[in-house]
């Protein structure tokens, strides 16, 4: 497959929109047991290979979740440098991270089955009775 061929840009495609479909979701996830930082939050979707992004990506995504009142922040004191400020799960960001955790298996599994190779099956021969 050469640089710049189509299905090389569809399969990036695919990534892309998976990955903004879920990463709300997934830095949810990851404020579940506690209050993160930016900087972290993006070391830990980057360690996950295909939830890498930027921080073009994250901070208006954490700008939008604090607007939604699905996460609070506060300020605090880093021993490596200036002040950071750290996003926590409010009961509403619980719940949504909640509500997409039950929802999430479903989804995948119904996709996974559409995505799976079936074997053809021969034509039945249309019976009298139907229509």
């Amino acid at each position: 497959m050469e640089p710049g061929d189509p299905s090389d840009r569809a399969a990036g495609r695919a990534e892309s929109q998976l990955r903004k479909g879920v990463l709300e979701y997934c830095v949810l996830a990851l404020m579940r047991d506690g209050a993160r930082y930016g900087v972290e939050l993006l070391r830990e979707l980057e360690a996950t290979g295909v939830l890498a992004t930027s921080q073009g990506t994250v901070y208006p995504l954490l700008s939008r979740l604090r607007r939604d009142e699905l996460v609070v922040t506060t300020w605090q004191e880093s021993a490596s440098g200036p002040p950071r400020r750290y996003y926590e799960l409010t009961e509403a960001g619980r719940g949504a991270l909640a509500e997409f955790t039950e929802t999430w298996p479903a989804f995948r599994d119904a996709v996974d089955r559409l995505l799976a190779p079936t074997p053809r099956r021969a034509p039945q021969p249309s019976g009298e009775n139907e229509r």
